[in-house]
């Protein structure tokens, strides 16, 4: 058994989701645990240089957990051949950019999404990719769930019958920043700065509606600013001029209607953050983040509408959960894992690339058009 280095260049990682998930839970984790194992025996073992603009916070954060390496200079990382990936976490509206001068420089690309504020260059990076011949992905963790990994497994095994629809609520509570601190930052809620939970949320649910239950064909999307003003960083007030709640319906190839509710501005009393209910001719299924249960057509209550006594039937009995049968490691690192497998040769293919990102981006952006227009946009097909 041998150990290969693969060389990363690792830029956004001092924000909290770059942090937290693709270094703390994934890279360094995988570091801990003595890399990457491959088909053969042998072991890839990720060496990152973490870039961004403040020393003393790279250096901190790579003194914490175990990497060698940081940089202030994103250019010179991109003219050392011994690093092959660029990966980006930091702000959409740079994306691009650094993306392009990633290509140039010959690597190969691994990055957050949403890949662009516009579908105009987000179809361009995958093109630009395409011709290089590099390799490239975007993250679609959600896929990686516990929680939906479960819900494909129902699907695939031809529970449901013919599905029928999808139903899914996303979203919690932000505090405002004046009766508790906000947790999320703000400039999730400006819109020169790439805010939004329409461009946030609509690229997820692009990927999982397309790999769960059929490609989207058109959307209808309402968008709302509830809140109008909120309380920075800083202690002072500033105006929230984008969208933080969506209500979006979806028309999927095969006849599927989804509806989904995103809101940064709603009280959870359900199973999880996230939930998704899909409904079948055969059964259905509730799944969170972490768990899923099922309904089979034989267990389905047969209630009769009489609002006149007390319901009867308690409706969350005759539900099954999915028991866990094998390990789910965090989805971030399952994602990484493939994709450094991928890029080292040890699997053929990898599905989730620039332009499957680029999908995401334009149903956020025809979500964005239907609100304007109030309107159903139907969505083409991209190709590059």
């Amino acid at each position: 058994m041998a150990e290969r280095r693969i060389g990363l260049i690792m830029n956004g990682v001092t924000g909290r989701m770059g942090m937290n998930q693709h270094l703390i839970r994934s890279i360094a984790a995988i570091r801990a645990d003595g890399g990457v194992p491959l088909t053969n025996g042998d072991r890839l073992m990720p060496d990152p240089v973490i870039t961004g603009r403040n020393e003393g916070k790279l250096r901190a954060l790579a003194k914490a957990y175990g990497i060698e390496r940081v940089s202030t200079d994103l250019d010179a990382c991109l003219a050392n051949p011994e690093d092959t990936i660029f990966f980006d976490a930091a702000t959409t509206q740079m994306r691009g950019g650094l993306i392009r001068k990633a290509i140039a420089a010959g690597k190969h690309i691994y990055c957050e999404k949403p890949t662009s504020d516009t579908l105009a260059e987000a179809l361009d990076l995958a093109r630009i990719a395409k011709s290089a011949g590099i390799k490239h992905g975007v993250v679609q963790d959600k896929l990686f769930l516990p929680g939906l990994r479960k819900l494909k497994m129902a699907i695939d095994s031809g529970f449901f019958g013919k599905i029928l629809s999808v139903k899914g609520e996303f979203g919690y509570w932000v505090f405002e920043g004046d009766l508790q601190p906000a947790q999320r930052p703000s400039w999730n809620y400006k819109k020169a700065e790439g805010g939004g939970i329409i461009l946030d949320m609509l690229c997820h649910w692009r990927y999982v509606l397309d790999n769960l239950f059929g490609e989207v064909r058109s959307v209808s999307c309402l968008g709302a600013t509830h809140i109008p003003e909120r309380i920075g960083e800083d202690g002072k007030p500033y105006v929230a001029d984008t969208d933080d709640a969506a209500y979006a319906t979806f028309q999927l190839e095969g006849g599927v209607i989804a509806h989904i509710n995103s809101s940064w501005v709603t009280r959870v009393r359900r199973d999880d953050l996230a939930t998704f209910q899909v409904d079948g001719t055969h059964g259905s299924a509730v799944c969170g983040l972490q768990k899923c249960w099922t309904q089979s057509r034989v267990n389905t209550p047969k209630p009769v509408w009489n609002p006149d006594v007390p319901q009867p039937i308690d409706f969350f009995e005759g539900w099954q959960e999915i028991p866990d049968t094998q390990a789910y490691p965090n989805g971030f690192r399952a994602q990484w894992e493939l994709f450094l497998r991928y890029v080292a040769g040890d699997v053929p293919t990898y599905p989730w690339d620039l332009l499957a990102g680029a999908k995401g981006v334009q149903l956020a952006e025809a979500g964005l058009q239907s609100w304007a227009e109030r309107r159903w946009i139907d969505l083409p097909e991209l190709t590059v």
